[in-house]
């Protein structure tokens, strides 16, 4: 008999006291009746990877494939992942004559997006969204005390490629039949 998916929320937020500086991410994970917070930090960072941080932790704390409704204040994150991503992909994560910016990360929240069913929704950051506001709280305490939701005190859960923020993609090599 197949089980039903199950159908959570995730809400996220990012913060970054100067940008760059030291920096915070939050998500909070909805399931029925539960909930679940789970913050972090990184003491170099921009706001935009906390921003991309906050997903990627709250995809990697489910331990099966779920439907995942994703709440971000966060236009980056949410028109990187829906929209720009597939042109970033077919160009081997690379711009023109730049590589993408955190390409790391969003290598990271590509392959787990793929794992689940998501759908991204934006809320406007600071106008009463109560989990919304909660992740903003938690993530901006996170950047300033430098501490995470994690017993053992990491920044955050072990990511599945361990490429870094300075990661570059490899550059593509010209095809034989490009004129």
């Amino acid at each position: 008999m197949m089980m039903a998916i199950k159908k959570v929320s995730l809400i996220t937020d990012g913060s970054c006291l100067g940008n760059p500086g030291p920096g915070g991410w939050a998500c909070i994970l909805r399931f029925g009746g539960a909930k679940k917070e789970l913050f972090g930090y990184d003491p170099h960072t921009t706001n935009n990877r906390m921003e991309l941080m906050a997903p990627i932790q709250g995809l990697l704390a489910l331990k099966e494939p779920c439907e995942v409704e994703i709440t971000t204040d966060c236009e980056y994150v949410r028109k990187g992942i829906t929209e720009w991503i597939i042109r970033w992909k077919s160009l081997g994560w690379w711009k023109k004559d730049w590589s993408v910016r955190h390409a790391d990360l969003w290598i990271e929240l590509d392959e787990l997006t793929e794992i689940h069913r998501t759908t991204w929704l934006w809320t406007k950051g600071h106008a009463g969204h109560e989990d919304n506001n909660r992740c903003d709280w938690l993530a901006q305490n996170a950047a300033r005390t430098q501490t995470s939701s994690f017993p053992d005190g990491s920044p955050h859960a072990p990511l599945r490629h361990a490429l870094g923020a300075d990661y570059v993609p490899p550059r593509p090599q010209a095809s034989l039949f490009e004129e």
